[in-house]
């Protein structure tokens, strides 16, 4: 089966936290549709309510075998690109979060939407990953008659 993989950029925001506790949460950002070309945990902009990070790259697959799902959500009003984080510590000792996976399969995301800990993000896909995933679905897709 055909596969094609790319690369997103992922920008993630610590915000601190007010309550009597403070602290601060990890939150999804923003995508990038390529890599940025800083060092991943570079610092974006700071700011009195908290910080923003470019956290690194996160691979992107399109496969063959679920182009029926890609083009359910390239129909949706708003196609979306979902991004799962999970808490982690970095070599320094500071807290952060990880890039585990990247997704443009809605039915893939419902399943990572189920794993405990983990943030999972929707964002809007950009029109370039969209034109990608038009083209590849174009390319790859093959109706199939449903059976009960």
């Amino acid at each position: 089966m055909a596969e094609q993989w790319r690369e997103i950029g992922v920008v993630v925001v610590r915000r601190r936290l007010s309550g009597p506790w403070g602290g601060h949460e990890w939150l999804p950002g923003a995508i990038l549709p390529e890599p940025a070309a800083v060092a991943p945990w570079t610092l974006l902009r700071a700011e009195a309510e908290g910080e923003s990070f470019y956290a690194g790259a996160v691979a992107l697959g399109f496969h063959a075998g679920e182009t029926a799902h890609y083009r359910d959500n390239l129909v949706s009003p708003g196609p979306r690109i979902w991004v799962q984080l999970r808490p982690a510590v970095a070599p320094e000792g500071d807290e952060r979060v990880e890039l585990v996976a990247a997704t443009v399969d809605p039915y893939e995301a419902e399943a990572l939407a189920d794993s405990g800990g983990d943030v999972l993000a929707a964002f809007a896909m950009p029109a370039a990953i969209a034109e990608e995933l038009g083209a590849f679905f174009a390319a790859h897709h093959v109706e199939r008659e449903f059976f009960k």
